[in-house]
């Protein structure tokens, strides 16, 4: 899913700097939806443990779920926003680049981004390293208003407070009425109805769909991401409704068995280093533009073929291997702080 936000943000950044640059596959058109199924995912996942935790405690330790949370995130962010801020406001205009016509001042960032309201700042245009912190804000929105109502409900009422809140919230969203939530793209209702299913798991362990349902579904994700069928054939809240139901169906079907695909070593090591591969995946985007305004003299470089192929294979590959940097001498640290945590 990673990869599709760089196949998506690509071609946009080498339209805006003047490089040839193609976008009519459908897969290259997909990195928001890549987006909306982390968010499914991130649901999923921790919704389901902290229903475990208060079905086997009657209650949530909230100071040990934020601390979690704050080692696993907040590091990388922070490194990437503080990047952010010195490139736009003094490492460009130094190079004698001009700065991206942003509408944010240096405070706006600071104080946007530093608490986590960065889709607030990504309306902004404050240039695409801090742009793309936009949907690690909604979710760090999403779980500090969750995890205090998972404290102070009761485990029976749960699963009713999520559905509730999964079809109300979803119904204003698309309200003329609440524009704001759709406007600064606060979309909870992935994570809300992810953890439905994530507790359905929970309470019915033995369930297992019936293969016709698994196909199904499979074949829809297929669609959905390498086509653009619903794209053309559904309205915008009908392709949203699609997507928060379809996400965490896949999900569930995915973790019934192992998948021979998935548990491939690499694979498996891409999904560990995937946050970082999207967090630096546009700052190397910036130095490979560097690399091809020096090369733009070159013969080679006047091929609109070979611009579009050189310009991804070294963007996936150089963020592939930040990331992987990044992961090991920076992250690693406080992930192990992390699992030290009780």
């Amino acid at each position: 899913m990673a990869l599709l936000v760089i196949l998506y943000h690509v071609p946009q950044f080498m339209s805006n700097r003047g490089f040839a640059s193609y976008n009519s596959a459908a897969v290259s058109n997909r990195g928001t939806e890549a987006v909306y199924f982390f968010f499914s995912l991130s649901g999923f996942l921790i919704i389901r443990n902290l229903f475990l935790e208060k079905r086997h405690t009657g209650s949530i330790d909230i100071r040990t779920f934020y601390r979690r949370r704050i080692l696993r995130i907040f590091p990388l962010y922070y490194a990437v926003l503080i990047f952010g801020i010195l490139y736009y406001n003094w490492i460009l205009p130094s190079l004698g680049f001009p700065m991206p016509a942003t509408q944010t001042y240096l405070s706006q960032e600071i104080l946007l981004g530093g608490t986590f309201f960065s889709n607030i700042l990504a309306k902004q245009n404050p240039g695409g390293i801090l742009e793309i912190l936009w949907s690690i804000g909604i979710e760090e929105q999403f779980y500090l208003l969750v995890a205090p109502l998972f404290l102070l409900l009761p485990v029976r009422r749960v699963v009713l407070f999520l559905l509730c809140f999964t079809v109300l919230y979803f119904i204003l969203f698309h309200t003329e009425t609440f524009t704001i939530l759709n406007y600064y793209r606060m979309y909870f209702y992935y994570f809300s109805a992810s953890g439905l299913v994530a507790i359905f798991t929970v309470l019915k362990p033995d369930f297992k769909p019936h293969w016709m349902v698994r196909f199904l579904v499979a074949v829809a994700i297929l669609v959905y991401f390498l086509t653009d069928f619903f794209v053309l054939h559904l309205s915008e809240i009908s392709y949203q409704l699609l997507s928060t139901i379809l996400f965490p169906l896949f999900i569930f079907i995915m973790i019934q068995k192992p998948n021979p695909v998935l548990e491939n070593r690499l694979l498996k090591y891409f999904g560990k280093i995937s946050y970082g591969i999207y967090m630096l995946h546009s700052i190397v985007m910036q130095g490979v533009g560097f690399l091809f305004l020096k090369a733009s003299s070159q013969s080679f470089m006047h091929n609109s073929v070979v611009q579009i192929v050189l310009f991804n294979i070294m963007t996936i590959g150089l963020t592939l291997l930040a990331s992987h940097y990044s992961y090991k001498y920076f992250e690693s640290y406080f992930i192990k702080l992390k699992q030290k945590t009780a």
